[in-house]
């Protein structure tokens, strides 16, 4: 980095030369994780954060490498920020340089940029667009180098957040030696990160102990490949995924001193998704160990952290487990609730096998719901997750395939029994019922705010809180505590 930093203070640089340069020392300062440094550096060219790059007097080939460079960061400072709108700013960036070395015959860039605008569509949550843009750019860099390394990690990323996990151990696996050859400490310290998450999928009764060691092993090279290259925000991802390691493993104080130094590292880099990534780690430990009243505080933190951002995935993940924390809480309602809110999000991105993992963890942890339900979540997990059967799925399937068969024979002999008396139907004994489940999927909606469930319901804050406190008082639990005003004198 010093010597294109050097080169850059010379006087003798034409203006094609010193975008040209600054767009190197852009990526190296990237893959440090100083943001802030690559974007100073591209300043003279990019005023301002969101606006599109000054490229007016640059040739056509340099424009579109100041396009792709700024298009790139726009997507990690946005993303590290909040900047809702920055993935669509980097698209639109990205695209524009696809095209213009598209006219320039440069293949090769073409594919690196399409490569590059994949990792968008990834994050959020397009899948399929992701993992096609991706195959098709390496089919033209075919070259050994951190180009397609760079192509390689991010298709395996792709397939792995897909429940893919063979086939991205397929291409991490294949392509070791491009790896050990490749001077990059980022992409050698990625590679070895990625290879642990793979492996930790792919962890079963019986290899247990010898899968922990080799995972904790590739860990420890990914770090050692960060620590290198002077990227404390990805020894911060690193440090999460040991801690959720060390919490499979039930070695519970461990996992919590290494969340505890992701978390302050990532603080420090001022990096609010991957905060919350860690704090939704943090949720899922603290779960595991009993404390859930703790545990629902974090998952719901992690949960208002990642609505802000872009990463339509990572917020389906927390959703699930602010979810589990609920349903485990007791809190059945706001956890369907949340659970479903997780199958929405991840069936719009056409991220399926997330939102069939929803679907299968809200029949495992909501205890009371109905047959209908519990039947087609049953039916949509099978179909969302029909290509991401493994191990460990097959065992949870089954499971909660003697749950859901359970409760159908049970429903059944509920019903049988209704049919054989004619009972009578009291009108307004049947519009409490309807209102009680009303007012209590309103509350579950807002988390027990009484202001905004009246809202939700079409109904004065007064109205709600008398037909609460006068006809239905179990409901009080559920809403939020009542902070009387004091009378004035």
């Amino acid at each position: 980095m010093r010597s294109t930093l050097e080169k850059l203070e010379s006087s003798h640089l034409t203006l094609n030369e010193s975008a040209w340069l600054r767009c190197q020392a852009a990526l190296e300062f990237k893959d440090k994780g100083d943001y802030e440094g690559a974007r100073e550096v591209m300043r003279p060219f990019w005023k301002r954060f969101g606006k599109r790059p000054q490229i007016e007097g640059l040739e056509p080939s340099v424009a579109a490498e100041v396009l792709l460079h700024v298009g790139i960061l726009t997507r990690w400072i946005g993303s590290k920020n909040q900047v809702s709108d920055a993935q669509d700013t980097a698209k639109d960036l990205i695209s524009e340089s696809i095209t213009l070395f598209d006219s320039l015959g440069d293949s090769l860039r073409v594919a690196a940029a399409r490569a590059e605008l994949a990792i968008c569509y990834w994050w959020a949550g397009a899948l399929d667009e992701a993992r096609i843009m991706l195959t098709e750019a390496l089919k033209t860099i075919t070259t050994e180098g951190n180009t397609r390394a760079n192509a390689l990690i991010f298709l395996a990323a792709v397939e792995w957040t897909a429940s893919r996990y063979s086939n991205s151990l397929k291409l991490l696996t294949d392509n070791a030696d491009l790896f050990r050859k490749i001077p990059n400490h980022t992409l050698k310290g990625t590679y070895h990160n990625q290879l642990a998450m793979v492996l930790r999928k792919l962890v079963t009764i019986e290899n247990r102990a010898a899968y922990f060691r080799w995972i904790i092993k590739e860990y420890e090279e990914a770090d050692h490949h960060f620590k290198l290259a002077d990227n404390a925000l990805y020894r911060a991802d690193v440090k999460n995924n040991v801690g959720n390691v060390l919490r499979q493993m039930r070695r519970f104080k461990e996992a919590h001193k290494y969340l505890s130094e992701a978390r302050r590292l990532a603080v420090i880099m001022k990096d609010k998704a991957v905060v919350a990534q860690i704090d939704d780690t943090r949720a899922q430990l603290l779960t595991d160990e009993g404390r859930l009243d703790e545990a629902e505080t974090v998952a719901r933190s992690s949960v208002s952290s990642l609505k802000k951002s872009s990463h339509q995935i990572l917020l389906v993940d927390s959703l699930i487990t602010h979810g589990i924390v609920l349903a485990r809480l007791g809190r059945n309602e706001q956890a369907r609730f949340t659970f479903q809110n997780a199958i929405e999000l991840a069936h719009e991105t056409n991220a399926l096998n997330k939102a069939g993992l929803a679907a299968l963890t809200m029949i495992e942890e909501v205890g009371d719901l109905a047959p209908d339900v519990l039947a087609t979540a049953y039916e949509q997990a099978s179909e969302w997750l029909a290509d991401c059967y493994n191990q460990g799925l097959l065992l949870r399937f089954k499971t909660v395939g003697i749950k859901l068969a359970r409760e159908l024979r049970h429903g059944k002999d509920k019903n049988a029994k209704g049919d054989l008396f004619n009972r009578p139907l009291r009108l307004p004994d049947e519009i409490l019922k309807l209102e009680r489940e009303l007012i209590s999927r309103a509350l579950a909606q807002v988390n027990g705010r009484v202001t905004y469930a009246a809202e939700l319901l079409g109904i004065r804050y007064q109205t709600l809180t008398f037909i609460i406190e006068a006809r239905h008082p179990d409901l009080l639990k559920q809403r939020t505590p009542v902070h009387r005003r004091p009378r004035g004198k």
